[in-house]
């Protein structure tokens, strides 16, 4: 009997452990973390009632041929790290030979970290173009309290960082929306990026898209370069919206014209939708009152929810 109890210990430590709530990165990927749990459960069980460990192997917690995956967490090393505003970075990983990570529009990629003895996940869009060789940038903002924000605050170049995916994306088609109006708050601006990349790079897709993005004062606009070159683009307008600049008087002259100080309210929706040159298709990321308060300003603006699209 002894050694049957030592051998039911052996099998509950080999058990797979259920996800804790802080694992998930509530974007609703498939699989989830919770869908993955179920699968490598269903494996254990097959695996106990037969009494052969060996059908335990399949289980990989972790991939190292340097390819992203959904089910498993692949390690990338992280070149480079450069400071956007005070709590805002700009991260980029290192692809294998110039491999890409063949992303579509948009898509998001979950990462891993531990906090305390937590494990914790949360989702990310890289801003790089989906087709960009040998590397990916994510755009992260630290919060102060935040329990991911602590571990990416302790990233230096050359760490190992796991991440999976894809998931999510927008199902963006060159020239199938007349207009796009993006509508960014803060780091919101990263799914935004790779879609406009793709439409200034195609000479066919004549798109045009206003672009508006949301953010506290004008030393908080993140990849301000990027985004004034993608505004020289015949049919791309970038407009912002600064929540606590009281006037335009300090901004460089290049600013003023296509910049509200305030917030991003039901008037100046209504404003910017009229301004369009024909009834946009709206995608809007940021936090979900962000979200929420876009869908209804657009409602009374009179896009209707067919029409829009929420990261």
């Amino acid at each position: 009997l002894q050694a049957t109890s030592g051998d039911e210990d052996e099998w509950l430590a080999l058990r797979p452990r259920e996800p804790s709530p802080s694992q998930c990165c509530g974007s609703g990927c498939k699989p989830c973390i919770y869908d993955v749990f179920e699968k490598e459960l269903a494996r254990w069980e097959r695996a106990k009632a037969k009494q052969d460990k060996s059908l335990l192997v399949e289980k990989k917690e972790e991939s190292n041929n340097s390819e992203l995956n959904p089910d498993t967490f692949t390690a990338f090393n992280l070149s480079s790290v450069e400071q956007l505003t005070e709590d805002t970075y700009q991260y980029k990983f290192e692809l294998p030979g110039n491999s890409s990570l063949q992303l579509s529009l948009g898509q998001h990629i979950v990462l891993r970290g531990v906090v305390n003895g937590l494990e914790v996940q949360r989702a990310y869009t890289p801003i790089s173009p989906g087709n960009a060789e040998g590397y990916f940038e994510v755009l992260i903002k630290c919060y102060e309290a935040g329990l991911m924000s602590q571990y990416i605050k302790t990233w230096k170049k050359g760490d190992m960082v796991f991440w999976r995916g894809p998931f999510g994306g927008f199902p963006y088609r060159p020239n199938k929306h007349g207009e796009l109006l993006m509508l960014a708050a803060g780091t919101g601006l990263a799914p935004m990026l790779p879609i406009l990349q793709s439409i200034t790079d195609d000479e066919e897709d004549e798109t045009f898209v206003t672009l508006v993005g949301c953010f506290r004062t004008f030393e908080k606009i993140y990849m301000k370069s990027l985004l004034q070159d993608l505004a020289r683009y015949w049919n791309i307008r970038v407009f912002y919206v600064l929540s606590q600049e009281t006037s335009l008087e300090n901004l460089p002259w290049s600013y003023r014209e296509n910049t509200y100080a305030g917030r991003l309210n039901e008037d100046l929706v209504k404003t910017i939708v009229n301004s369009c040159r024909r009834k946009p298709f709206v995608l809007i990321c940021g936090s979900s009152a962000f979200s929420e308060d876009m869908s209804r300003c657009l409602t009374a603006a009179g896009i209707e929810e067919n029409s829009c699209f929420v990261f």
